[in-house]
């Protein structure tokens, strides 16, 4: 078995010695609950990654967003780099739910934007999950939603072995059970996305005897080769070298980077698919369940309520029958993994819940995670009650569902609350197991915090900006990356987006960050926010809890005596640990009046100050910047300009004349009004100008 090995140059200082004793000594004593509170910038993920190597159990980290989950999901892939780290979270960039609102007779269909790259990651985690237990998976709190049976899933699985007897047409037929697609068209410019010639994950081709697998974690191509009606040769192939052989020539082999297998185990390209011999029962249970309900509709003199019904399962049904999937397919997943009524769904948790020798969880800034987790089936029952009493759904449809808060409870066999402000709900839980991780190891002390008027903050707020922009890197222990940044936190999206407007206009750098953001684009924002592209960021509450920005000198709080969620004790205690990781840290709040909230959390933040102090002068320490490395935050696979021109390396290649062409191919799809394509062709042309 692969064990979990930590690579770091840092070892253990401040609390972290004690933290990481006492937390993994209290795991092998079978404790159930415990917290780690650990203030901004103590090294909380050491103290974790530290926990992890000691125990040897898979780990489920849950983030209450994408952005730390990110963040989190980096800083593991570095301290494990020899072991499964993954990232899990919801794969849409958009997503509208299915919805019916009876007032006005408004149908919402579902709308939604798949990332398939977060797709293929969650794959990837869950394959790796079956397969291994060095696993490490980074998850935001849409850990908690149906994914379908981890049985099933593995059940449906297919191994292969060399010398395995099997035709080549029972082999097609097992990879189309899976999911996937056949596309023997593929284009030879594999870069582009064209239905009739994309080479992706999830799709197969077949040229005579050899079989091609675009394995759907996206980085494995597997080349299955027949003779006689067995499997004479299996080869993996990195995905990057797979597609650029289709782009040239596939008639020549692989050579770079392939590497011959005994066997391989090829997981389905969906989740929610049953297997092949129970489908046919899982369509009759869904017949039966029709039956009933149109029955019930029409004896409530719901007639049109069982039309729509009728006409809609029975569509979804031939589906299934012809395919064995269909739009929507997760409505019936109660029927597909045959779970009784109101039983609880299978989540990324169940897959942990496998493993013979258990597994942890961490649940990060889990004064905020666990209320999400609370919440989550409450709103999503409402809303499907709604469909099924109006006929859009069948009654089943209510068990696709977030698990209640009491399932995951049950599924929580060991678990640490991480937090700098842990809520009542995990002390509670953890009766005396509350592991305080004040000190830092850099001496850094806790921001000073000043308070003023609103009247005229804008302006206040550039003269603070503008002072942080003019220091340079020169300073004494400032950051490494030149200047010193500021975040500025608002109340709604709205007046972000306007306040971002006004500094650009003022030539102050600025960007905003909120959740319409899309998902993979946050990591880079605050990638370019730390290598200095912009001074200052501005957001609402994506820009709280967690976030490790050591350039940030000053936070400056809007409206901080607006009394409520985005401004109680915890969330301003949280705000300002954003100004903690720099020496010269500083808390601006814009107040007309000092509410409990502000108070208790300036009392909570100069008691911290004063412990560190203290430790300071007692171990004769003297406070010194963060310098910390600016990660790849990109998760999206890198563009390599070999998928667009994979004739580069061919001597004979004519750059000039290539670029002519595609603009002569770009100015005709242009009168053919073909404006995608003329976008398309115009990056290309930049991207082999850039050569």
């Amino acid at each position: 078995m692969q064990k979990f090995k930590l690579v770091s140059n840092f070892k253990p200082t401040g609390d972290q010695p004690k933290a990481i004793k006492t937390l993994t000594e209290n795991l092998k004593n079978g404790a159930k609950h415990q917290v780690l509170l650990g203030v901004t910038g103590s090294g909380k993920t050491f103290t974790m990654a530290n926990v992890i190597e000691k125990i040897q159990k898979p780990t489920l980290i849950i983030s209450p967003n994408k952005t730390l989950a990110a963040q989190l999901y980096q800083e593991f892939k570095e301290f494990f780099p020899n072991n499964a780290v993954h990232y899990f979270v919801s794969y849409y960039d958009y997503y509208q739910p299915e919805a019916y609102i009876p007032q006005t007779d408004t149908y919402i269909e579902k709308d939604a934007k798949i990332n398939e790259e977060i797709d293929r990651m969650r794959h990837s985690a869950v394959q790796d999950l079956i397969s291994r237990d060095d696993v490490i998976v980074v998850a935001s709190v849409s850990c908690i939603y149906n994914i379908g049976s981890p049985k099933n899933y593995k059940g449906i699985s297919f191994e292969i072995k060399q010398n395995q007897k099997i035709k080549r047409s029972e082999f097609i037929l097992k990879l189309s059970d899976l999911q996937y697609q056949r596309n023997d068209i593929l284009a030879r410019n594999a870069s582009r996305s064209d239905a009739s010639g994309e080479f992706k994950p999830g799709v197969f081709r077949v040229r005579g005897d050899m079989i091609e697998i675009f394995i759907v974690t996206g980085d494995t191509i597997l080349r299955v080769e027949f003779e006689n009606d067995k499997i004479s040769r299996m080869s993996v192939i990195p995905a990057k070298a797979g597609i650029q052989s289709i782009s040239t020539d596939s008639r020549f082999p692989i050579k770079s980077g392939m590497t011959s297998m005994k066997k391989y185990t090829i997981f389905p390209a969906h989740f929610w698919l049953a297997p092949h011999d129970k489908i046919k029962l899982a369509i009759k249970n869904i017949q039966d369940e029709l039956t009933a309900r149109l029955k019930e509709l029409k004896k409530q003199k719901k007639l049109l309520e069982a039309e729509r019904l009728e006409q809609r399962t029975n569509y979804d049904i031939e589906m299934l029958q012809e395919t064995g999937f269909c739009y929507g397919i997760e409505n019936y997943s109660s029927h597909l993994e045959f779970r009784p009524q109101g039983q609880a769904p299978f989540s990324l948790v169940d897959y942990f819940k496998q493993k013979d020798n258990g597994s942890l969880i961490f649940i990060d800034e889990s004064h905020i995670s666990i209320s999400q987790i609370r919440a989550m089936s409450i709103g999503d029952k409402i809303r499907k009650e709604t469909l099924i009493n109006f006929g859009f759904r069948l009654p089943s449809a209510v068990d696709n569902r977030p698990l209640k808060f009491n399932e995951f409870e049950e599924r929580v066999k060991q678990a640490i609350y991480v937090s700098a402000t842990p809520a009542i709900y995990e002390t509670e839980k953890s009766g005396k197991n509350i592991i305080e991780q004040i000190i830092r190891p850099t001496g850094l002390l806790e921001p000073k915090i000043k308070i003023r008027k609103t009247e005229n903050q804008i302006q206040d707020l550039i003269k603070e900006i503008q002072k942080r922009i003019s220091l340079k890197s020169a300073r004494l222990n400032a950051p490494a990356f030149g200047g010193e940044r500021v975040l500025v936190i608002t109340l709604t999206k709205r007046l972000a987006e306007e306040i971002a407007d006004y500094l650009l206009e003022r030539g102050i750098k600025a960007q905003y960050l909120h959740s319409e953001v899309k998902t993979l684009e946050r990591p880079e924002i605050l990638k370019k926010f730390r290598q200095g592209e912009f001074d200052v960021l501005i957001g609402i509450n994506l820009l709280r809890e967690g976030l490790d920005l050591p350039e940030v000198s000053l936070v400056a709080i809007l409206d901080a005596d607006k009394e409520g969620f985005l401004r109680n004790k915890t969330t301003l205690i949280q705000t300002m640990g954003r100004a903690a990781r720099h020496i010269n840290g500083q808390i601006i709040l814009y107040a007309d009046k000092t509410t409990m909230s502000m108070q208790g959390a300036i009392d909570e933040i100069n008691r911290r100050r004063k412990i560190q102090e203290n430790y300071n002068k007692k171990n004769n320490i003297t406070p010194t910047a963060i310098i910390k490395n600016i990660r790849d935050w990109d998760m999206s696979k890198k563009e390599d300009i070999t998928l667009e021109f994979p004739m580069l390396n061919d001597k004979s290649f004519d750059k000039l004349r290539t670029k002519r062409l595609l603009e002569k191919e770009m100015k005709q799809a242009v009168k053919n009004l073909d404006f995608e394509r003329a976008a398309e062709l115009r990056d290309l042309i930049n991207k082999l100008t850039q050569i």
